[in-house]
This record gives structure tokens, sequence and C-alpha cells, in this order.
């Protein structure tokens, strides 16, 4: 199957796309998009691989699904459009990336500026339906996106791995700690950023160990 994403990145996980459970999987998502308001736009379904550079790679973050509010998704984890009011989990990763680094909080809640620079940030699950989280959970995202961790867990070492919450904990057990740095705390949502996410000073420390490997840190 031919599916629209860079050179490098279908050389890691092109076989994916040839194999039974993908072809079930778009023919939902077709489905999906043509009889009910889907997110993120269609274009924007692979965006996190279109706009990380598997060459360059130095932080995987994962999140579960798409913002579901219109005009939220922009295909990449906890990222939404220029213009779009933050959401509650932006506004409390912001502020922790405030009180780690004393970064200002910005204007914009879009991310590409983090995956320009090496940040992957990958849903789990690529697509959602309006108002509805979790909708497109259990058609096989979550396969095709834990094949993307293996391919990245096999191919790469000195990655950090930001992992907030038990679900993007558990997807990335194929990880080796010895050779990379995993971060773990709790999700940034409102129900338990309080509990362990706020000064968990997960981005100075990724920071730290990127400079201690010498690979230059993020401008976050």
């Amino acid at each position: 199957m031919d599916v629209k994403i860079s050179p490098k990145w279908k050389e890691w996980i092109g076989r994916e796309f040839d194999k039974p459970y993908f072809g079930q999987l778009v023919d939902f998502v077709k489905q999906e998009y043509a009889q009910r308001r889907v997110f993120p736009p269609g274009r924007n379904i692979f965006r996190a691989f279109d706009m990380c550079d598997p060459d360059n790679l130095k932080v995987v973050i994962i999140g579960q699904d798409p913002y579901h509010g219109p005009g939220q998704a922009n295909g990449l984890c906890f990222s939404v459009g220029d213009g779009v009011p933050f959401p509650p989990s932006l506004v409390n990763i912001f502020k922790e990336v405030h009180d780690d680094t004393g970064a200002p909080v910005p204007a914009s809640g879009n991310l590409d500026r983090w995956a320009e620079q090496g940040v992957l940030l990958l849903n789990a699950v690529l697509t959602v339906r309006a108002h509805e989280a979790a909708s497109h959970a259990g058609h096989g995202w979550e396969r095709f996106t834990d094949e993307v961790v293996k391919a990245i867990a096999l191919r790469k070492q000195g990655v950090v791995y930001m992992l907030w919450g038990s679900y993007a904990q558990r997807k990335a057990s194929v990880v080796d700690p010895q050779r990379n740095c995993i971060l773990k705390a709790v999700h940034p949502s409102p129900l338990s950023a309080y509990r362990g996410f706020f000064g968990c000073r997960h981005f100075s420390r990724a920071n730290e160990y990127l400079q201690s490997i010498g690979r230059e840190p993020i401008r976050w």
C-alpha cells in the first residue's frame, strides 16, 4: 500500500503498510472520514513523521489520541495550530516547561518547532471522531504505533523517551533503558498533573542527557 509518509520513515516502518491489519485499518479510517467528522484533517494523519526527521530523532513523546474538538488536532500529540486556545494538558505542559527551564509560555500551542528539532510527537492512535475521545481505539492504530516504537528502539540509541501516564509507559516497554533515557511521570491532564507531572523536570533532564552524549539540546 502506498502511504504518503517521508521516505526515511517508510524505510523504517514501510513493511507495516502491506500487512492485512493495516489494510483493514485504512478501510475503517476511510469510511469514518466519509461518513463522520474526524480529526485531524486527512492530510495531517502522518504529520508527526513528516515533521521529525528520523536521522535527527532525539526525543519521543507519546500521547493517546488526537484532540477531538474542532480545529484542535494538527497531527502532533499535544499540539494545536496557531491561534487555537491551549487545551488543558498543553497549558500544564507549558507551565512545567516554564517552571523547569525558565522558557516563557509561548503565544502559540503549535509544537512544530519541537518536531523540527527532533522531537517525535506521536499519538498511539492517529485519528478520532469529533467529540468522542478514543473512538478510533482498537482498530489497528495501536499495533502500528507499537511497531513505530519498536523500529526506533531497534535503530536508534541515545533517545529520550518522555512517558507521561501508564499508557505511554506501556507503549515504550520495548526500549532499552541502558541505551536510552527513559523519563516517566503522570499525565499532564488536570486530573493528574498535580500528582507528579508538575516538578518532574523532564525538559531540563532531557537536555542534560542529550548534552551528556554530545547532542544539541532542545529549545523548549
